[in-house]
Formats: C-alpha cells, sequence, structure tokens
C-alpha cells in the first residue's frame, strides 16, 4: 500500500526537471498522476512511460498554464482521465536572467504571467474540484524569493510573490480543508539549467562554498517532499515554506 493510492496528482511542468521528479515520485508512492507540458511532448510521454513501466497510471496533457482556457482544459482532461483531483503541483515556471538595464516590459510578464498568476489560474481550477475531504496545494517556489542573487530582480520578484500566495491561500482556504505549501528549492541540476549554463562555471562553484552539505541540489532531492505535503503525513501542515537546498541562504 502506496501513501498517495487513490489518489491523483496534477504536476504541471512535469515533462522534464523537478517536476519530472515529483511526478515520478507521486506515481511510485500510488497516485495516478497527470503529465502537464506546454511544448515537450516528448518529454512528458517519456514520463508517462516510466510511471506507466512501473505499474503506475499516468497520462499527459498539454496546457499553457498562463492561459486560462488552457488551464481549464487540462483539469476537464484531469477529471475525465482520473475522475477525481486531490493535489495539484504548481512546478511550471520559466526564468530568465537581467540586469536592471535589460528588463523589459515583456521579459517582466513573461515570467509573472506563468510564475505566479499561471498559479493563482490553476489552484483556481483545482479547488473547484477537490471534493469535502479537502486536497493539497504545493507550490514550487525557490530561494531566490530571499536569497534574491544580482540579475534576477524579476525572477526573485514572482517567487517571493508565490510565497506570499502561499500563506495568504493558507488562511483563506484552510477552513475548506485545503492544504497549501510551497518547496523552495536552491540551485539544481536540471536540463534547463544545464542548457542555460547555470549549473556551470563560477557560479556554481560559489553556490557550493556557500552551501553547508557542499553541492548542488539534483531532482530526486526536492520530489520526496512533495509526496510528504500530497500524504496524510502532512495533515495538520500548511502555510509553510520548505526550504530545500543543502542549507544555502
Amino acid at each position: 500500500m502506496g501513501k498517495l493510492d487513490g489518489k491523483v496528482a496534477v504536476v504541471t511542468g512535469a515533462s522534464k526537471g523537478i517536476g519530472a521528479a515529483i511526478a515520478r515520485h507521486l506515481a511510485a508512492a500510488g497516485a495516478s498522476v497527470v503529465v502537464n507540458y506546454a511544448s515537450s511532448r516528448e518529454g512528458a510521454d517519456r514520463v508517462v512511460k516510466e510511471i506507466e513501466g512501473k505499474g503506475g497510471r499516468a497520462v499527459a496533457v498539454q496546457a499553457n498554464l498562463a492561459e486560462p482556457a488552457e488551464v481549464r482544459r487540462l483539469f476537464g482532461r484531469s477529471r475525465e482521465a482520473f475522475g477525481q483531483v486531490d493535489v495539484v503541483v504548481n512546478n511550471a515556471g520559466v526564468y530568465e536572467f537581467a540586469t536592471l538595464e535589460e528588463v523589459t516590459p515583456e521579459h517582466f510578464h513573461r515570467m509573472f504571467n506563468l510564475n505566479v498568476l499561471g498559479l493563482i489560474l490553476a489552484t483556481q481550477e483545482a479547488v473547484k474540484q477537490f471534493g469535502p475531504e479537502g486536497g493539497s496545494i504545493i507550490n514550487i517556489s525557490s530561494v531566490a524569493a530571499s536569497s534574491a542573487p544580482p540579475t534576477a530582480s524579476v525572477y526573485s520578484a514572482t517567487k517571493a510573490a508565490v510565497d506570499a500566495v502561499t500563506r495568504s491561500l493558507a488562511q483563506e482556504l484552510g477552513p475548506r480543508k485545503i492544504r497549501v505549501n510551497s518547496i523552495n528549492p536552491g540551485m539544481v541540476e536540471t536540463e534547463g539549467t544545464q542548457t542555460q549554463g547555470i549549473t556551470d562555471g563560477e557560479w556554481r562553484k560559489q553556490v557550493e562554498a556557500q552551501t553547508p552539505l557542499r553541492r548542488i541540489g539534483r531532482p530526486d532531492d526536492i520530489a520526496p517532499a512533495a509526496v510528504y505535503l500530497a500524504s496524510d503525513d502532512s495533515a495538520w501542515v500548511t502555510g509553510e515554506t520548505f526550504y530545500i537546498a543543502g542549507g544555502f541562504r
């Protein structure tokens, strides 16, 4: 018996990286998983096949979380596939670093529309589908919300907003038995960070030097916390921010 047997989880941005790891871990704990993706159908299908290959249940659903109609379609497809929704992991997001001089309205809106508005839109739809027993909302934030590194003014602002939304919605939705928490990873080596060169060179060395555990993270370092927050093990936990960053602050 898995601790998430009978549960259905929607994981946004789950075709790779942290989202894919969370989808796999939730499935291993017994949940049926909706693997959302924006553009990487191949990656999402690969995650679904991995889950099904281990006896789990999963389906890939495309949706841009910044578009309300697509968010509604995502949750409609989720209910069609599995009949219910119990857990939502708001992982979909984008990061782009820019100096103050390089910040443009397009840069600002691209990140806020997905990282903040998309999270709120997905939560709105999830709440409509949760049953009387409530549910669990898990928001993926970042240590950048508080560490606020140079050239990350807009990205850090989106993640600070995610933390504030988490605390506010925990207060608002608690009476409906809906728990809302956030996970704030440190630097994690994913396909995206590798492509952008974030996990290479001097920046990585600086982060590792300031991290008590002396390494950056892996997606599988983050995913078990999502299983905990999705399960009844965390039944009395809401409004919390979980820093999983090897001790980095």
